[in-house]
């Protein structure tokens, strides 16, 4: 029995899948038993079809693919959580199977599509949606699964890392890198869902979904990026024996789920700090595994397309074989998310302030004031228009504390206005 799909996207992953089923739908079909036929390809323009030599099989209404009946599994890439819900869930609704590259869809929209794949007796895949080619979402739902998993812990945005990297490692300041991310097509011209870690976010909600068996979404999230993070911070980091990350964290803890994205310092001979230019990897520690990590090219037409393309081939493996439909999450636990201000670690923290006498002691006097321990303060980088940037560390703190700190500080007449920069210390 041949499988029909239907693509809806057909840009740089839907690409992918294109030329993958035109180069080994035979090899499939050899190896596997598993008749995939690539029947109907949806976009808004037909000179993506034809350049990968489908344009036979364009349209320009999805209602083509979702009405057709003939139509066995439905490939949504075209991203999103408006036009790409209706893709998805009016798919479920006609019993078609779904595979879907959708992170905002899944995080923000994920118990309404699992609820109505479970009506409807079909199968929604999602492991393109975090880590790329990385398989992270299929070992989380099978082979790690004896597990109870305790966290996750993740590089997921290939742009940013890239672009730490290179401020370690070469000096460039943040707009510098910036450009040359989006000049080598890394980083969209309008950058905000890498540089604010949204993206980052998406992914930790679905990661956190399926391994602690609760619900979470983007908006459970605490998103910081990296948009403050300047050479200096990263040398200080260095200095101290850390490196700097945009880390997606989530820890299943006695009081429920803590799980944030934001730039860490982490251990410089931990593994994670050694995954750098657009490489992603994702650390996952359960109670009888232990300890264990997944790398890889995170982003590309390559990598994502191979993530999509092995769970339409599992897929249809199901269907050939008439196994029953794999819900993606079975979220029970109902887990509380815990405020990111009952957080509770080391704490880095730059100012820029004048270089006037006083200035330090009144610091100080607002760290004691709310009782906040300082490891260290020291005076990093050259004095630049009469400004110096003084950077602290701290013991263990509570988050509310150092906000505190921080609001006080701010306000302080020889403190420059504006967001320090603040990095949290993961041990």
């Amino acid at each position: 029995m041949a499988i029909r799909v239907g693509l809806v996207g057909t840009g740089t992953v839907g690409g992918g899948c294109i030329d993958i089923i035109l180069k080994h739908a035979d090899d499939f079909k050899r190896h596997y038993g598993i008749d995939i036929e690539l029947a109907r390809v949806c976009s808004l323009d037909s000179r993506e079809a034809e350049a990968h030599g489908v344009g036979h099989l364009f349209t320009d209404n999805f209602r083509d693919i979702i009405d057709d009946p003939a139509i066995d599994l439905v490939i949504e890439l075209i991203g999103g959580t408006t036009f790409a819900r209706t893709v998805v869930i009016d798919a479920l609704n006609a019993g078609k199977n779904v595979v879907t590259a959708n992170k905002a869809l899944m995080a923000t929209y994920g118990q309404e599509v699992m609820e109505t794949a479970e009506r409807n007796g079909r199968e929604i895949a999602f492991e393109a949606s975090v880590g790329g080619g990385i398989p992270i979402i299929g070992p989380l739902k099978h082979s790690l699964i004896a597990n109870e998993i305790t966290s996750v812990m993740g590089i997921v945005n290939g742009t940013t890392n890239y672009m730490l990297t290179r401020m370690d490692e070469d000096g460039m300041d943040y707009d510098a890198v910036l450009a040359e991310a989006q000049a080598k097509g890394f980083a969209e011209a309008n950058p905000s869902a890498d540089v604010d870690g949204y993206d980052a976010a998406a992914k930790i909600a679905i990661l956190a979904s399926i391994a602690f068996n609760s619900r979470v979404t983007i908006d459970d999230v605490y998103t910081r990026g990296i948009t403050n993070i300047t050479p200096i911070d990263l040398e200080a980091a260095r200095d101290m024996g850390y490196v700097v990350k945009l880390l997606a964290i989530a820890h299943r803890t006695d009081r429920g789920i803590d799980v944030r994205v934001h730039p860490t310092m982490i251990p410089a001979e931990h593994q994670m700090a050694k995954v750098n230019g657009v490489f992603n990897a994702i650390y996952v520690t359960g109670d009888f595994v232990g300890e264990t990590m997944f790398f890889g090219e995170g982003a590309g037409a390559g990598a994502a397309a191979s993530a999509v393309m092995g769970d339409v081939l599992e897929v249809a493996r199901h269907m050939q074989q008439g196994i029953a439909p794999i819900v993606g999450c079975t979220c029970t636990d109902e887990l509380p998310i815990l405020p990111i201000e009952e957080l509770s670690m080391k704490y880095y923290i730059r100012f820029s302030v004048a270089d006037r006498p006083g200035v330090l002691a009144a610091m100080a006097g607002v760290f004691a004031k709310r009782g906040v321990s300082v490891h260290s303060v020291v005076q990093r980088g050259q004095k630049s228009g009469g400004t110096v940037e003084i950077v602290y560390v701290t013991h263990t703190a509570e988050e509310r504390a150092i906000r505190e700190v921080i609001e006080e500080i701010r306000s302080l007449d020889d403190v420059l206005h504006g967001d320090p920069s603040l990095i949290r210390v993961e041990e």
